[in-house]
């Protein structure tokens, strides 16, 4: 189950003010990978209510990213997973979302930079944070 997926953070920083991060963020998704209707939905809140970005950058920001990324809705079954994830895992009901639909992407990695790095989930998917060295 190759492929990777994006955590909102980590496309966040694309479009931040920290051009290290923001070059990192940029390598890893020059591969590709997948998102969420979830992520898309949590980038436009960041990027209206604390980056401040006008409604035609956020439009822009959020086309090129599904140019970019392959978006995976947001199911009953993606949700029933997230519950469970939530629940083994002791994950926010957010981060069980994302982990959740990573997986139902059929995703060996999820990228993010709040969860915790290295951890392998029993489906089958790792945790890494792409700002470490390490990752």
């Amino acid at each position: 189950m190759p492929g990777s997926f994006f955590d909102t953070n980590v496309l966040v920083y694309i479009a931040s003010g920290d051009s290290v991060k923001a070059d990192q963020a940029e390598t890893a998704i020059a591969a590709g990978g997948a998102i969420s209707v979830q992520v898309l939905n949590e980038f436009s809140n960041v990027a209206r209510r604390k980056m401040r970005l006008s409604w035609m950058e956020t439009h822009t920001f959020l086309s090129a990213l599904r140019g970019l990324l392959t978006v995976h809705p947001v199911t009953i079954e993606t949700h029933e997973t997230g519950l469970a994830l939530a629940e083994r895992y002791s994950f926010s009901i957010y981060d069980a979302m994302i982990a959740a639909a990573a997986l139902h992407a059929g995703c060996d990695t999820l990228w993010s930079e709040d969860m915790q790095h290295g951890m392998a989930l029993d489906e089958g998917l790792r945790i890494a944070n792409p700002f470490r060295s390490s990752a």
